[in-house]
């Protein structure tokens, strides 16, 4: 693991309100022991990411959220400010920016990214998924940006 990664992870768990208040009233030990757990947690997540056909984040004007499979981690803050998630993209998982999305009508109609890599056979109406791909397609043509692109490069 980089060492600047964990620099990250370790601050961020340091900077928590909780463990931050442990350690103003004396509790280092204890706040030690759960920054070292959120590490793990996260890293946990990190690996997650890298491994999982359709993890990804969205970022858009509700938060940002880091989806892996049957688990969520999100935040109402924007990519900037959830280190977690900019780790992940930064090592590669895909980014899916909603903010420039105008048309939230037609987004908040789309179908979910499939969880467990099961596609529906209908992908239309309420409830249904697609792949991560054909998630991407829909929501670039709305106008949303994305980063680290999982679809094939199509030679022209």
């Amino acid at each position: 693991m980089q060492t600047g990664v964990l620099r990250v992870l370790r601050a961020t768990a340091a900077w928590w309100w909780r463990h931050r208040e442990l350690r103003r009233t004396g509790q280092t030990a204890l706040a030690q022991r759960l920054e070292r757990q959120t590490v793990l947690r996260d890293l946990g997540y990190l690996k997650q990411a890298a491994s999982l056909p359709n993890a990804h984040v969205i970022c858009g004007e509700g938060g940002t959220f880091l989806h892996l499979g049957w688990t969520t981690v999100s935040t109402l803050a924007p990519i900037d400010r959830f280190p977690l998630a900019a780790l992940a993209v930064a090592r590669g998982t895909p980014f899916i920016d909603n903010r420039p999305v105008t048309d939230v009508i037609t987004f908040a109609n789309l179908p979910c990214v499939a969880r467990d890599g099961s596609v529906d056979p209908d992908p239309c109406g309420p409830g249904t998924s697609v792949s991560l791909t054909t998630y991407i397609d829909m929501v670039e043509a709305l106008g949303a940006r994305i980063a680290n692109d999982p679809r094939p490069r199509q030679s022209t």
